[in-house]
């Protein structure tokens, strides 16, 4: 499945209404914010349909998964929107992953747990807003906000760099760092970036990482760079879209694609947008001089003229010395 669906969901005391485009979207919050509501709503719709006084409006079928055998029902469902409450134990497992890695369902999963067998994107992180409280006689409507902005306290000029991985997107900013007398370093992994920074005191670093695939880590992260001004993040979909977006490789079906990435991503295919921008990258660029891999960075994107168009393109950090 790929594409937008905007999903309304009322009965006569409440109304929810939001937007998905991505295969996995969280859902968290404290309690009495209406998650779990949402999620007995739905239940109720499917159940009892329109005897249940619940009106389910979207462009494709809208379910719950629960119980021990959630992976038998995952089965037998295809091309629809899933949400799964937080008290299904299973969400957590590799099994789930595993189950969800081809799926051409889209996901949303209601919970306050890192889910760190899953690559999702920061941008869809959310909690739920309503307009009025459920004590009043007015209808309450509950609308999705983003939690974690991609771009919070940017632009910035770091003294040291920080990427995720030691692929191409290291090796490309290493050498922009050498260049103007900064350091850059390799987490090696997103799940060593908050180790790595634990061992970054009084220093100025920035945080380069794919934003389509480190929501697991983002609560940490935020915790960490609201409690010290001197970390920052700047997490774009990933070091192959920022390639993309430069407009380095002259393609115009390049930029109709990152402008509405959602529309060309099959979700059966792709488990994250991220794989997505590097096979995009990858096909683009497979017979010019910019040929790309991700293990180690064509050294004709260390061209000056290439490279500082990449940069010019990134707008959250200044490599000026």
């Amino acid at each position: 499945m790929k594409g937008k669906h905007k999903i309304v969901i009322s009965n006569n005391r409440l109304h929810y209404e939001f937007e998905i485009k991505r295969n996995i979207t969280i859902i968290q919050g404290d309690s009495a914010t209406g998650k779990t509501t949402l999620i007995n709503m739905i239940r109720q719709e499917n159940e009892l349909g329109p005897s249940s006084g619940v009106n389910i409006s979207c462009d494709v079928p809208c379910m719950v998964i629960e119980g021990r055998n959630w992976k038998v029902l995952l089965q037998t469902i295809s091309n629809s929107i899933i949400f799964i409450d937080e008290g299904s134990a299973f969400i957590n497992t590799e099994e789930f992953a595993g189950s969800l890695k081809e799926s051409n369902n889209y996901y949303v999963l209601i919970t306050r747990e890192n889910l760190y067998n899953l690559p999702y994107s920061v941008e869809e992180i959310y909690g739920i807003h309503a307009s009025g409280k459920y004590h009043d006689t007015r209808k309450v409507y509950q609308k999705m906000y983003q939690i974690y902005s991609p771009e919070e306290r940017l632009p910035v000029k770091p003294e040291t760099v920080l990427v995720e991985d030691s692929n191409s997107g290291f090796d490309f900013f290493d050498a922009v760092c050498k260049q103007n007398g900064k350091e850059c370093i390799s987490a090696g992994g997103k799940s060593n970036i908050k180790k790595k920074l634990a061992m970054m005191k009084d220093k100025q670093v920035c945080v380069i990482a794919d934003g389509a695939a480190i929501g697991a880590e983002m609560r940490d992260l935020f915790i960490l760079a609201s409690k010290n001004l001197s970390i920052n993040l700047y997490l774009p979909e990933s070091f192959e879209w920022l390639i993309l977006d430069s407009n380095v490789i002259a393609d115009s079906e390049i930029r109709r694609i990152l402008d509405h990435a959602e529309e060309y991503v099959e979700s059966s295919q792709f488990f994250s947008w991220e794989r997505f921008f590097t096979k995009l990258l990858v096909d683009k660029a497979q017979d010019t001089y910019l040929k790309y891999q991700k293990t180690k960075l064509n050294e004709n994107y260390l061209n000056d003229k290439i490279k500082d168009q990449i940069i010019r393109s990134i707008k959250g950090v200044d490599f000026g010395a």
